[in-house]
């Protein structure tokens, strides 16, 4: 008899990732962003796009070359916040990348489900600064469109013809993450067979950058801005506020087999908790994030022996980078110091709600390649016990990832991907 790879044991559907597409600091594409990562590069220099001279903080991971107008048709760049035509440009790559077909016969299968943590911020402070300025006839009638975080949704079912369940979903930092995972849920209950799935922001303002470094969130680390982002290093002082997208096509193991796709990985397990605890700071004692970590190995039907790397969280603040540390001892035990455990927000600097989801993609990759990226700037690891993957990519059999997301609000989401077999 031969054995039914479209269910679980359990009979719940099987989801797989057919295809993907990223827009970050390190490119404009999946292969030019992983190629930066495999080589250490740093996509984080001083702020161009705003006048940061008098802000508390200069230094970002800027999306840069990224020329719309080649992408994408006039009328959608007059609509649109620089946030949502990443997400438009990485759903087109990744579709591309699926080779899947949105047509009559299945576009009401098709979902859309888009994470940002923040939305069209851009565009908000343009309207708002055109009405103080200018008063309310200077305010474009295009504004209730262009300012909407379900913007980037909308966009990409118009420009795909996708007529299934389309929304965005705002968890801060976890968005990315927290789209992933719901839509792995929308496929085993039935609801789609497809999603077009991700998380995407652009807040390099000057409200946001003033706002976060008022808050001491950013690294403030004077000399190389490729040297502020330091996770998991012992002079680390913050994160690096930074833009981009990244967009999964996520389908039903038996759709994707049906149409002849091409399987890249499988997305097993999803796990979200909150904190209950505070605005800005983890819970010192990481309840929720190991509980998050456990539900999504509880889900995927693995333990903690089973995980072949981890692509951390791991932003470079003097809190959370121990806290997750703690988190993942507690979870994973000695095992811990046996797995690679990498951040690549060393080199994109934190994408907010795109850095969930460009970093399940990684950890795909890393399934695909045989190799997990670096965490840059790592000179000084706070456990010489653990390897952190410092300054230089390693070459490791990978055939299950977890990918963790924690977010201001105690917001927490973990995804465990598996090679597909």
């Amino acid at each position: 008899m031969a054995t039914d790879t479209t269910h679980t044991d359990s009979g719940r559907t099987r989801v797989v990732v057919t295809g993907w597409g990223m827009v970050t600091p390190l490119g404009l594409d999946t292969a030019s962003t992983w190629e930066g990562m495999l080589a250490g590069r740093s996509g984080i220099g001083p702020i161009t796009q705003v006048e940061a001279g008098d802000l508390p903080v200069r230094i970002a991971g800027e999306v840069k070359g990224f020329d719309a107008a080649a992408h994408l048709p006039h009328k959608v760049l007059r609509r649109t916040d620089p946030y949502a035509r990443y997400a438009l440009v990485a759903a087109t790559e990744a579709l591309e990348h699926s080779k899947l077909t949105i047509d009559e016969s299945n576009a009401h299968r098709v979902g859309v489900l888009i994470g940002s943590g923040y939305g069209p911020m851009k565009s908000v402070a343009d309207h708002v600064r055109d009405l103080d300025g200018k008063g309310p006839r200077a305010v474009s009638p295009l504004s209730a469109v262009t300012g909407a975080i379900d913007s980037a949704p909308g966009e990409i079912s118009m420009a795909t013809g996708a007529q299934g369940p389309s929304r965005a979903l705002s968890s801060a930092c976890a968005s990315g993450t927290d789209a992933l995972g719901e839509a792995v849920r929308w496929i085993r209950s039935g609801a789609t067979d497809v999603v077009i799935a991700g998380g995407a922001d652009d807040i390099i303002t000057r409200v946001d950058i003033a706002g976060s470094g008022n808050a001491r969130a950013l690294s403030t680390r004077q000399g190389d801005p490729t040297e502020a982002s330091r996770p998991f290093d012992e002079d680390r002082g913050g994160f690096v506020m930074a833009a981009g997208a990244g967009v999964m096509i996520l389908e039903s193991a038996e759709h994707a087999q049906a149409r002849g796709a091409q399987i890249l990985a499988e997305l097993v397990g999803y796990g979200s908790t909150s904190d209950a605890y505070h605005w800005t700071a983890p819970h010192p004692e990481g309840v929720s994030v190991r509980r998050a970590m456990r539900e999504a190995l509880r889900d995927a039907g693995l333990g903690p022996e089973d995980v072949d790397y981890v692509n951390a969280h791991g932003t470079g603040t003097q809190l959370n980078d121990k806290a997750e540390l703690a988190s993942l001892r507690a979870v994973f035990g000695e095992r811990i110091e046996q797995i690679p455990v990498s951040s690549t927000k060393s080199m994109t600097g934190h994408m907010i709600g795109a850095a969930g989801a460009v970093e399940a993609i990684v950890g795909a990759l890393a399934i695909n390649e045989g190799v997990v990226p670096p965490t840059r700037n790592c000179h000084r690891p706070i456990d010489e016990r653990v390897n952190f993957v410092p300054h230089t990519a390693q070459a490791h059999d990978v055939d299950v990832v977890m990918s963790n997301s924690f977010g201001f609000g105690g917001h927490n989401a973990v995804v465990v991907l598996r090679r597909w077999a």
